[in-house]
């Protein structure tokens, strides 16, 4: 597939990463000279130097026979612009833009993206997915990792194993045995860095980094089994009242359980926006590190606290600093993947990297067959897959233990029907069925022929 990737900044490089690296024909285009050079040294792919929206710039990019435009660049309007060029100019099919501005997200405004008046097949909003995944990790605060599948009735967890852990030293072929009711696998295992697809043999260890993909009826129980307590979140401190914090807020508000919700935000006049935007929640004004407006916050009480400014240093230094004060759980907003190895060390319970989360965006619109929601794991260590069996799979009619699965792949639930069921050996995959998939990338395009590319993916 050819792809056209405008803005080579964080997103658009990692993006550009994924795709090359999956031997797609990729052009990356950037206003940014130096941006372009450092994209091309170092990916399988080709750069222009020039403006995005520029349609000299896209024919140069080879927009003419380009299947997939990817607009990510700092500016909303040249995303836009760039997605109606692409379309007026060079009938690009696939047109995907990243917009930040809450007013172009609006949905009494969804009408202008209509082919007839602004032609982007599909918008990407940072903020509201880095809300939605803040959402996700304080609702299960025991996890560093969280996302849902399968419209929510099942949820990949990242958990930190302990020394009393249950199931330490216990075969994972083993878990079926001891607990045969609970709807659980583990699907990836971080051990001394590097992240693997474990097989039934395999042993759990303390200090393992492990993904189980669990049904959400089972989360409880799974939390329990891995030596983790469900803790419920009645007082959130949210340090940083920009888009993504004052987005959280609402959704805490919202909810039909009361939480009861604080933001500290050092820049006055966003704190007087927030604190007019907020019906129930108090906002404070001031530094998010200060000991005596943490006190004020009650943050010894807090049941989280949630680090969502922009700058990752404030992130990471405030939460340490709310954990010494005696909040027990705290989540940092972290855009440099080179800080998260800190993490850990540094007490933090959890991260959420934005890159990361735009990224699963818009892989979600560029897999193919009836792909439903994609996940990047670490830095684009592996992705987890929820997709449609079609009839044309080579999966279809079969049984687990008869497809030839790559060893870095394994299936973590199936969705047949309405209902949600562990796989297991004998379990038949039928078209039509929902299926998730954990694996490493480099197992990508053997999964993509499992799924098998289908016309109407276009």
């Amino acid at each position: 597939m050819k792809v056209i990737i405008c803005g080579a900044g964080q997103v658009g490089w990692q993006i550009a990463r994924h795709l090359s690296g999956e031997r797609n024909d990729v052009t990356v285009v950037d206003s940014n000279a130096d941006l372009v050079r450092r994209a091309t040294d170092a990916l399988d792919v080709q750069g222009i130097a020039g403006f995005a929206s520029y349609p000299d710039v896209l024919e140069r990019a080879g927009a003419k026979d380009a299947d997939m435009i990817i607009a990510a660049t700092h500016s909303d309007e040249v995303n836009m612009v760039t997605c109606q060029v692409a379309h007026s100019v060079f009938s690009i099919p696939r047109k995907i833009a990243r917009l930040r501005a809450k007013s172009y997200l609006t949905a009494i405004y969804s009408d202008l993206y209509r082919r007839d008046h602004m032609p982007i097949d599909v918008v990407i909003s940072p903020e509201m997915e880095v809300a939605e995944a803040a959402m996700q990790r304080l609702a299960a605060p025991a996890a560093f990792d969280t996302e849902k599948f399968l419209g929510g009735k099942a949820s990949l967890l990242g958990l930190t194993i302990d020394e009393d852990c249950p199931i330490v030293n216990t075969p994972l072929n083993q878990l079926t045995d001891l607990f045969s009711t609970l709807r659980v696998i583990v699907v990836g295992i971080r051990r001394e860095g590097t992240l693997f697809a474990p097989e039934s043999g395999d042993q759990i260890f303390p200090g393992d980094a492990c993904y189980v993909m669990a049904h959400e009826e089972d989360v409880r129980r799974t939390l329990e089994v891995f030596g983790k307590t469900h803790r419920k979140q009645e007082r959130v401190v949210i340090i940083g009242g920009g888009n993504v914090g004052l987005m959280v807020a609402r959704q805490l508000e919202e909810r039909t359980t009361r939480v009861r919700v604080k933001v500290i935000e050092r820049n006055r006049k966003i704190a007087e926006r927030a604190a007019e935007a907020l019906e129930k929640t108090i906002v404070l004004n001031g530094d998010g590190m200060d000991v005596a407006l943490l006190a004020e916050a009650n943050i010894e009480r807090a049941d989280a606290v949630l680090c969502v400014t922009d700058d990752d240093k404030t992130n990471m230094l405030a939460a340490v600093r709310a954990k010494s004060e005696g909040c027990p759980m705290a989540i940092a907003l972290i855009n440099d993947p080179t800080l998260e190895p800190l993490m850990e060390t540094l007490g933090i319970d959890a991260y959420i990297n934005p890159r990361s989360v735009t990224v699963s965006s818009i892989l979600r619109h560029f897999r193919h067959g009836r792909v439903r929601a994609v996940y990047s794991i670490g830095d684009a260590e592996a992705e987890v897959i929820e997709a449609e069996v079609l009839s044309t799979s080579p999966m279809a009619g079969r049984k687990m233990r008869d497809i030839d699965f790559p060893e870095g792949v394994l299936v973590g639930m199936i969705r047949k029907g309405d209902k949600v069921v562990r796989p297991t050996g004998s379990t038949v995959i039928e078209e039509g069925d929902q299926i998730v998939l954990f694996t490493l990338t480099g197992d990508v395009p053997e999964v993509e022929r499992l799924l098998q590319v289908s016309i109407d993916f276009f």
